[in-house]
């Protein structure tokens, strides 16, 4: 079976850079470069192709103009200037220096903007065009291969992608962690939890699929098998409300970036068993997360893939009504950038309310391309059926 990857293929999936899909070695020739730099050489063009993407303005509009996203971050560093005041920070994958900003007019002594795109250039403008070129120092360069000359007190990015990992940008903040951040040192978001839950979305399969059936009075139902294959075997980045999840989230993952390793992130996996609340048609399983900003002696949620749903409700009411910032991307709330990523089945799979759905997800990084995710859903569904689905 063919590994799925999140590629950023669906016409909604254009806010976040598109990658180049994976594609199987091609055979080695005679005096072709040993297999072990021709894959270095790969990654290097697959990094080149991402960094590109992100010199693009359309990517840095899109994301600045999500007030969901961007106040979040700059209620955080407000909520943390003690943190940040006279202090050193470092902001990794900077963009347009929009954080530094945030940072330095928080009272940062100093800010080391990072970042190996070439908007890094028009950022280094816009720190000059605000006055804070005395503050914030901009480095363009990956954050691996970058010199900074002390360490730093704050670290702070914008690290999330599709259904959180995707892009896999989180090993470069946790090398900055461990290179430069100094003990008892803040990480802006500190936490981060990725949920799953089946959900029903008759209108979006009717609209790509059985639409098929009757086109202008003509059949063109030859045309439905290839509809159901285009998707299920891509990732699809769209909205979906509240009212579309028919089951209580599970997690997936929890992350601490204070305590999370670069280990960790090469498999990620988790079993779950959920109970449909209604009589529905199951179309897939929607992902989305949230990321919370607290300090560094401060306790976080603690979420874990055997929370149970009342764990999950009563900690994010608990979160709401405290100091913590929370950035959400779960459907009941208001509508990201990120929107959510759904893993459509080829056909819906009918379920009584109350029914046992139970299974298996892992989600790794791509061999070919780790910026690229291969995600294995595995899923049964008891009670008074023996069905079972796969997606790999």
């Amino acid at each position: 079976m063919l590994p799925s990857h999140l590629n950023g293929h669906s016409p909604l999936a254009r806010r976040r850079p598109q990658l180049p899909a994976a594609s199987p070695p091609a055979a080695a020739a005679v005096g072709d470069p040993p297999a072990a730099a021709a894959g270095d050489a790969a990654l290097e063009a697959h990094d080149r192709v991402y960094f590109q993407s992100y010199s693009h303005i359309g990517i840095h509009e899109s994301m600045i103009k999500d007030r969901v996203r961007t106040d979040a971050y700059r209620e955080a560093i407000m909520l943390h200037q003690k943190f940040i005041e006279g202090k050193v920070v470092m902001d990794v994958g900077c963009g347009t220096g929009i954080l530094s900003v945030f940072c330095a007019r928080a009272g940062a002594k100093r800010v080391y903007a990072v970042d190996a795109s070439e908007i890094a250039t028009q950022a280094s403008e816009i720190v000059k065009a605000n006055n804070l070129a005395d503050k914030i120092v901009v480095i363009h360069g990956r954050v691996e291969d970058v010199d900074v000359e002390e360490k730093v007190d704050v670290i702070i990015s914008e690290w999330m992608g599709y259904m959180l990992l995707y892009e896999s940008m989180l090993p470069s903040v946790l090398f900055a962690r461990d290179k430069w951040l100094k003990p008892g040192g803040l990480i802006l978001p500190s936490h981060a939890t990725l949920f799953m839950a089946p959900i029903t979305n008759s209108d979006r399969y009717e609209g790509s699929v059985d639409f098929w059936c009757d086109v202008y009075g003509i059949n063109m139902s030859a045309l439905v098998p290839l509809a159901k294959k285009f998707a299920s075997e891509e990732p699809s980045i769209e909205i979906v409300g509240g009212e579309n999840v028919i089951s209580w989230p599970f997690v997936v993952k929890h992350i601490d970036c204070y305590t999370f390793t670069v280990e960790e992130f090469k498999s990620i996996t988790t079993t779950y068993k959920v109970s449909s609340m209604m009589l529905a048609p199951i179309h897939g399983f929607g992902l989305w997360f949230e990321v919370e900003f607290n300090g560094p002696a401060e306790s976080c949620s603690n979420l874990s893939s055997d929370s149970s749903p009342l764990d999950i409700i009563q900690k994010k009411r608990r979160r709401a009504s405290d100091s913590t910032v929370v950035l959400s991307t779960a459907p009941e709330d208001e509508p990201t950038h990120w929107h959510q990523t759904i893993l459509y089945f080829p056909d819906p799979i009918g379920v009584t309310q109350d029914q046992i759905i139970e299974g298996s997800v892992t989600i790794t990084p791509s061999e070919e391309n780790p910026r690229c995710l291969n995600i294995h859903l595995e899923c049964s569904f008891a009670v008074h059926t023996s069905k079972y689905f796969r997606i790999a």
